[in-house]
């Protein structure tokens, strides 16, 4: 699968919805730097939901 194309300005302002701290493109996935919590995207959509999110290991 290709890597999102994702908008770096968007990248720069969007938070984790859980705990607000900062969102790191890393593969398919934007990865929160604080609580770890992985958020998938979709046709190059950040799905931005709490419930959709993959938990840390």
């Amino acid at each position: 699968m290709n890597a999102p194309n994702l908008d770096p300005a968007l990248l720069a302002i969007i938070v984790c919805p859980a705990c607000r701290s900062s969102l790191d493109l890393v593969a398919e996935e934007l990865v929160c730097s604080g609580c770890g919590l992985a958020y998938p995207v979709r046709d190059d959509i950040p799905v931005l939901l709490v419930d959709e999110a993959r938990k840390p290991a």
